[in-house]
C-alpha cells in the first residue's frame, strides 16, 4: 500500500509538471485565440512541447500502476493534489509569483473533488457499453465541444479558459469511460482491442487535446487545470452512472455531502479564473471598438 501511494504522488507530480511544461508552448504557438487543429501540429515539433507530453504520459501511467495496488478511492484522490504542483511549476516556469489567494483555491479544489470522489461507490463489476451507444456519447461529446471551440474566441480569457478546459475535460472523460470497457473486455479477450470502441476512444482524446491546449494558450493555466481535473472524472462518473449501472451515493447525507463538496470544487476553480496570475505571453483579448475620433468605446 505505501508503495502504491508513493508512485500515485509522483505520477500526480509528473502529469503536473507534463502540463506545465505544455502552456509555455502552447501560449507561444503561432495563430489566434482559438488555435486551429493544425496548432497540435506545430506543438508536435516542439521538443519542451514533447517533453511535456512524455512526462504527462508517464503520470498517468504511473497512476494506472498505483491503482494495481490500492483501492481506487484511495489513489484517485491522491491524482488531485496534482493541481497544487501544476500551479507552483506553472509560476516557477513563468518566473512569476504565487499567490495565497491561488493555494487557497487550489486547495478548495481538492478538497471538494476528493470528497466527491470518496463518496461515489465504485463497483467492480465488468462494464458493456454497445457501439450505438459509445457512438451517441461521442458524437455528443465531440458536437458539444465543438460548439465550444467555434464560440470560444468571442469569450474573455478567464471564461475561454474555464469553457474550453471543462470542454477538454469532458473529452478526456469520455475517454476514460471508453477506455475503461475496451481495457476490462481486453483482458477477458485480446480481440475486444481492435473495435470501434477503440477508435472512437482514440478520436475523443485527439479533440479532447486540441480543447486542453486552447485552454492552456489563454494563460489562465491554473484555471484550466483545475477545470480539468473536476471535468474529468466527473464525465467518468457520470458515464459509469448512467450507462454501466455503477453507484451513486444512496442516502441523503452522502447526496449532500457530495453536492456540497462539488460546489466547493467549482468555487475553487472559479477564483482561479478570476486570478491576475496569468502568463504574460498568452494571446491578448481582442481590443475595444474604437469610435470614429479614434476613442474606445
Amino acid at each position: 500500500m505505501l508503495w502504491s501511494v508513493l508512485i500515485a504522488v509522483t505520477g500526480a507530480f509528473s502529469l503536473a509538471f507534463g502540463s506545465a511544461m505544455q502552456e509555455r508552448d502552447a501560449v507561444r504557438a503561432p495563430g489566434g485565440r482559438v488555435a486551429r487543429a493544425g496548432f497540435l501540429l506545430h506543438l508536435l515539433r516542439q521538443p519542451r512541447w514533447l517533453l511535456g507530453s512524455g512526462a504527462a504520459v508517464l503520470g498517468a501511467t504511473l497512476h494506472l500502476i498505483a491503482l494495481s495496488g490500492a483501492p481506487l478511492t484511495i489513489i484517485q484522490p491522491i491524482g488531485v493534489t496534482g493541481l497544487l504542483f501544476a500551479i507552483v511549476l506553472s509560476a516557477l516556469f513563468n518566473r512569476q509569483r504565487v499567490r495565497l489567494s491561488q493555494i487557497l483555491a487550489g486547495t478548495a479544489v481538492m478538497v471538494g473533488l476528493v470528497g466527491v470522489l470518496w463518496l461515489f461507490p465504485h463497483g467492480g463489476q465488468a462494464p458493456v457499453m454497445s457501439t450505438v451507444t459509445a457512438l451517441w456519447l461521442s458524437g455528443v461529446v465531440i458536437g458539444s465541444g465543438a460548439l465550444v471551440y467555434v464560440t470560444a474566441q468571442w469569450m474573455p480569457s478567464n471564461a475561454r479558459a474555464l469553457a474550453l478546459a471543462l470542454a477538454g475535460g469532458a473529452a478526456l472523460g469520455t475517454t476514460s469511460g471508453l477506455a475503461r470497457v475496451v481495457s476490462a473486455n481486453t483482458m477477458a479477450d485480446p480481440i475486444h482491442l481492435f473495435s470501434w470502441l477503440t477508435v472512437l476512444a482514440v478520436v475523443t482524446a485527439v479533440f479532447g487535446a486540441l480543447l486542453l491546449q486552447n485552454a492552456y494558450r489563454t494563460g489562465h493555466f491554473a484555471a484550466a487545470y483545475a477545470t480539468l481535473l473536476i471535468a474529468d472524472p466527473v464525465v467518468g462518473v457520470g458515464i459509469g452512472v448512467l450507462l454501466l449501472e455503477e453507484g451513486v451515493p444512496d442516502t441523503p447525507l452522502t447526496a449532500t455531502a457530495a453536492a456540497i463538496f462539488a460546489v466547493l470544487a467549482v468555487l475553487g476553480t472559479v477564483v482561479l479564473a478570476r486570478s491576475r496570475h496569468r502568463n504574460p505571453e498568452a494571446v491578448p483579448s481582442a481590443p475595444r471598438p474604437t469610435t470614429a475620433h479614434g476613442r474606445s468605446r
